[in-house]
């Protein structure tokens, strides 16, 4: 009977084997390429039950397949660099399955429901694959499974929170960088046992502000926690829930939507590493957190809004502290006890760098970068012989750079960019065996470059060769030639030597340099010809504004125009000049068609060259007979300067009556325009419309109406008329007038007798002009706004400035005004107007700023002119492209810059060139700003639907990184719907304006008729509308639910086309 029945055994687990080949091979048939992977080449199908070698024909001899018994009980194919589609449904037969493990590979596919009939299964890891689609329900029914990670793949679904209490045997969970939703708080409450949980980056919501009852089972297991990079909300942990965790060594709620303070956390005394970076806590940072008291290594609370002084750190077991990006002040620490990695950057701390001297030599990294720290880096600060990195950028650091820099051996990135450092750069820098980075910007040194050590030449050629791949030496008064021994950089991949005083030809060694990727001369002196660049990586070259001749070599013919003009005029291109933009291929097509076009470009420019001469004639001719009229009307003749101009021009109308020629106070210059109620109640769509039409250079005839003399009588009547018509008989959506637009430009030029004596002080010396040569300068009224009043000036020399003239008592004191000025002026983006300079005269009514005049028109013009359009309708890719600019722009200044804008909306966003890139104006005005004028600047937000709403609570309100989030937010709309923000919704319940109403649609399921009607219907836009609606929603969320501009811009970038 035995004999018998271990028969049958026998049969039975042969027959289980056989199952467990044929689901294998059929699981195999979706793995690409499988029969040539040398890989699964042992998987084939055995000539017998037996020919397997494994007990009872189980295929032990298959690569990743372990038997037991007989039975199949693991496959681990991990880290093979496989792929294919798998069906996972094949391998539910296998009942005896315990380990599954599929990680690092390629693998897709979707997670059956039949997983859950693999009721012995242990360990689930599908990890850092492409698997898509939901999580299935019936996983709760692997009551056995002790180790689920589905982390970085593709799944998308609400995690399926009911029945994971049934897993009571799960100690690891890992589905992070997945798009898994659901309530967090609720899952926590259900992982009863579990000792890692790793949730981040997902898309979780909920709170983890839990009541005590529901975290007493996992309290007492868990050890890591991390549910960092999801849309947690609410509050932190209680003080009586903190004690609930009696195990805990990791925790990380980073990049979530937390608000509040933070409890004590004595308590956790084995916590580790505690993260919080990216939320909206704030209060006092808990003190315990640096003490001996708890035994952390990693502490970050970057990113919040924690305030008060920072007590000295004396832990003796704290690696690394990050409290950057709050708003804590007072003085640095005396110590910061063990620490190897300290970053306190972006905040308000002062007093002198010299405190320095008394930290411990193991620190590592240092970043107190955009603070208000002063005085010179201590020269005795010998000790920090480990020092790897040292970011001092931003400050108000002065005096010479210390020659202890020079003997830290293992220094690999410096940056003290954005300062006030004079004298010469130390030569030792340039010879380092270990510095990589060095970024000296924006400060103002003197004295010639040397890439060469005083050493001689036997140790030079003893020594290692220098590490740098970056150097960035831009905006400071370097003079003399670029030597030759930059040839010794051999490593280096981006040279950044703009805005000196660089003379001299540039050497040819520089075309030895084979890594150099990014090479920018401009705004310097330099001479001669330009030397051969056959760098094959070469991708960025910019020699403007210089005065190099010569032929251009055909290895840089492919850059655009902009790499070498303005200046350069002697420059010789013997293909003929390059394309306006970066559209190499555009260049090159060009070239190639040269000679079949040859006769048709011709007759082309001649055309042109006859028609302009045409335009400009009848221009001149119309431009004499109406100066004629306006001088005989206002009773004076001839041009106004810039001096002229101040006082005795009145403000000039966009929008001209033709009825009465009486213009309303809401069609006045510019929205910010000091006016009374009465006329600030008028609809803020042509506010909009008229400030963009002459801030900064908005230039068409047509569009901007003459002034008088009689200004102050125009205003008045304005004032009255708008009082006569109340708003509810607005239109809905006021958009340009035709019959509004006046045919004659204002443009007074005159010269006067008048100086400024004041003090003229430059942001960089790339254009150099006098006070004199500016208050001879022919000028324009541009516009008027809260801030003063705005001129277009032409130099003598044909450049054209924008020049602000701010206010009577707008501004701070000199002191404070000049070094707010100077650190705003050193800004630097491809996507900012940069300042030029500013004047201090010595009456308190002459204070300017000066910038370069931009020819481009506000995005408040594209979006809310009406027909007859002078503007196309932009289309969804180029919306998204805006938007994207902007959001990288303002992440500059946010996060490198630790500036908020303060002033943002659509008119400060100018579209210039042919690919209309965006272009920031008005930015950090608030920084050297008196409260009262802050104050005023942002109540003229609010009137216009872009103050974010904790500012209007406020006693003193001051922008804010999440106040220009929001502004964003709410010009990401009107992107999208083409409706000012300002306007009144008519016809919809409970709306009021634009934010209320896209809310409103939002929730109501039908998002969609918020969209401007233009693009509905185009084939890339539903799509992508939709996460510009997601995002631009986000955005105006609560203050501590709002995301940060890097997040905004993370999640815009993510959006393809």
């Amino acid at each position: 009977m035995a004999v018998l029945l271990a028969f049958v055994l026998l049969l039975l687990s042969g027959g289980a084997a056989g199952d467990d080949v044929a689901a294998l091979l059929e699981f195999k048939k979706g793995i690409a390429d499988r029969d040539r992977d040398p890989v699964l080449g042992s998987w084939s199908p055995p000539a017998t039950t037996e020919a397997g070698n494994g007990a009872g024909g189980c295929p032990a001899a298959w690569r990743g397949v372990v038997c037991d018994g007989g039975a199949v009980v693991g496959v681990a194919l991990d880290g093979l660099g496989l792929s294919g589609e798998l069906k996972l449904a094949t391998l539910a037969g296998m009942r005896a399955l315990q380990n599954l493990s599929l990680a690092g590979n390629a693998f897709s596919g979707r997670l059956p429901p039949s997983i859950g009939s693999l009721s012995l299964l242990r360990h689930l890891d599908l990890s850092g694959n492409r698997f898509y689609g939901p999580m299935p329900g019936r996983l709760a029914n692997l009551s056995g499974l002790v180790h689920l990670n589905l982390s970085h793949n593709n799944f998308s679904s609400g995690f399926p929170t009911d029945g994971i209490r049934q897993l009571q045997n799960l100690r690891r969970i890992d589905v992070r960088n997945n798009s898994f939703w659901g309530n967090a708080g609720d899952l926590l409450t259900q992982l009863r046992n579990a000792e890692y949980i790793d949730l981040s980056d997902n898309l979780f919501t909920g709170s983890v502000d839990l009541e005590l009852d529901s975290l007493t089972s996992i309290g007492n297991t868990v050890k890591y926690l991390n549910v960092s990079h999801n849309k947690v909300g609410g509050g932190f942990f209680r003080n009586e829930t903190v004690g609930a965790f009696k195990n805990l060594a990791v925790l990380d709620l980073s990049n979530n939507g937390l608000g509040g303070t933070v409890p004590r956390l004595d308590a956790w005394f084995s916590l580790e590493i505690f993260r919080v970076a990216g939320n909206g806590l704030f209060g006092m940072m808990p003190e315990a957190l640096l003490q001996n008291s708890m035994r952390l290594i990693e502490v970050d609370l970057s990113r919040n809004g924690f305030s008060g002084s920072l007590p000295i750190v004396n832990s003796t077991t704290l690696k690394v502290l990050n409290l950057s990006s709050n708003v804590l002040s007072g003085s640095l620490p005396a110590t910061v006890g063990k620490c190897t990695s300290v970053d306190l950057s972006g905040n308000l701390f002062s007093g002198e760098l010299a405190i320095l001297r008394s930290w411990d030599g193991i620190v590592e990294v240092i970043d107190l970068s955009s603070n208000k720290l002063e005085g010179s880096y201590p020269n005795d600060a010998a000790q920090f012989q480990n020092l790897v990195s040292l970011k001092l950028r931003n400050n108000s650091l002065s005096g010479s750079l210390p020659s202890v820099l020079g003997t830290y051996q293992k220094l690999s990135v410096l940056d003290l960019s954005l300062n006030a450092l004079e004298g010469s750069v130390l030569p030792t820098f340039f010879m380092s065996p270990a510095l990589t980075v060095l970024n000296l910007s924006g400060n103002r040194f003197t004295g010639t470059i040397s890439f060469q050590s005083t050493h001689s030449t036997e140790s030079i050629l003893l020594s290692p060769q220098p590490a740098l791949k970056i150097v960035d030496l831009s905006s400071n008064s370097l003079n003399g030639p670029l030597p030759p021994d930059i040839s010794n950089l051999q490593k280096l991949e981006f040279l950044i030597l703009a805005m000196n005083e660089l003379s001299g030809e540039i050497p040819s060694e520089i075309s030895k340099l084979q890594a150099l990727e990014y090479l920018d001369l401009s705004h310097n002196h330099l001479t001669g010809r330009i030397p051969d660049m056959p760098q094959n990586g070469l991708k960025l070259f910019n020699v403007s504004y210089n005065n190099l001749q010569g032929t251009v070599p055909k290895s840089v013919e492919k850059f655009p125009l902009s790499c070498f003009r303005p200046g350069n005029d002697l420059l010789v291109f013997p293909d003929g000049l390059p394309a306006e933009n970066d559209d190499y291929t555009g260049v090159s097509h060009s070239r190639t068609s040269h000679g079949h076009k040859a006769g048709v470009r011709v007759a082309l420019i001649v055309g042109c060259i006859g028609a302009i001469l045409l335009v400009i004639f009848i221009a001149l001719a119309l431009y004499v007979v109406r100066s004629q009229e306006l001088c005989g009307r206002n009773g004076f003749r001839g041009q106004i300067t810039i001096r002229d101009l101040k006082g005795r021009i009145s403000r000039p109308n966009l929008f001209k009556s033709p009825k009465d020629n009486v213009i309303p106070s809401k069609t006045s210059f510019s929205n910010d325009h000091l006016l009374t109620a009465a006329a600030r109640s008028m609809s803020a769509q042509k506010e909009l419309l008229a400030e963009a039409a002459v801030e900064y250079g908005y230039t068409d005839p047509k569009e901007v109406a003459e002034s008088t003399s009689s200004g102050v009588a125009e205003t008045s009547a304005a004032v009255q008329a708008s009082e006569s018509s109340p708003r509810a008989a607005l239109p809905t959506s006021p958009h340009f007038a035709d019959s509004r637009f006046h045919e004659e430009p204002v443009a007074f030029e005159v010269y006067s007798p008048d100086r400024l004596v004041g003090e003229l002080i430059f942001m960089d010396s790339t254009l150099v002009f006098t006070a004199e040569d500016l208050s001879r300068a022919p000028a324009e009224v541009l516009g008027r706004s809260s801030h003063g009043t705005t001129y277009k000036a032409v130099l003598q020399s044909g450049h054209a400035l924008t020049v602000k003239w701010l206010r009577v008592g707008l501004v701070k004191h000199k002191k404070e005004f000049t070094k707010e000025v100077k650190r705003i002026g050193t800004i630097r983006h491809p996507n900012i107007v940069s300042w030029r300079a500013f004047y201090w005269g010595p009456k308190e009514q002459e204070r300017l700023i000066i910038s370069d005049y931009i020819n481009g028109d506000s995005l408040a013009l594209y979006l809310y002119e009406s027909t007859p359009r002078r503007y196309s309708r932009l289309s969804v890719s180029q919306r998204l492209r805006i938007a994207i600019d902007l959001a990288r722009c303002l992440q500059f200044l946010h996060h490198e810059k630790g500036l908020p804008h303060g002033n943002l909306k659509p008119t400060n966003i100018f579209l210039t060139g042919p690919d209309l890139c965006p272009k920031l104006v008005d930015y950090g005005l608030h920084r050297f700003m008196t409260p009262s004028g802050t104050a005023e600047q942002i109540l003229n937000l609010g009137a216009l639907g872009y103050r974010a709403p904790e500012l209007a609570n406020t006693a003193k309100p001051a922008p804010s990184f999440k106040s220009d989030v929001y502004a964003f937010g709410v010009i990401v709309m009107e992107m999208l719907t083409r409706k000012s923000a300002g306007d009144i919704i008519s016809g919809q319940s409970g709306a009021v304006d634009l934010t209320d109403w896209v809310q409103m649609c939002n929730r109501e399921g039908r998002g969609t008729d918020c969209f401007d009607r233009d693009i509905t219907g185009l084939e890339e836009s539903p799509r992508i509308m939709d996460e510009l609606l997601a995002i631009s929603l986000r955005c105006i969320l609560p203050v501590n639910e709002r995301p940060n501009m890097k997040t905004v811009c993370e999640d815009l970038c993510s959006i393809t086309v």
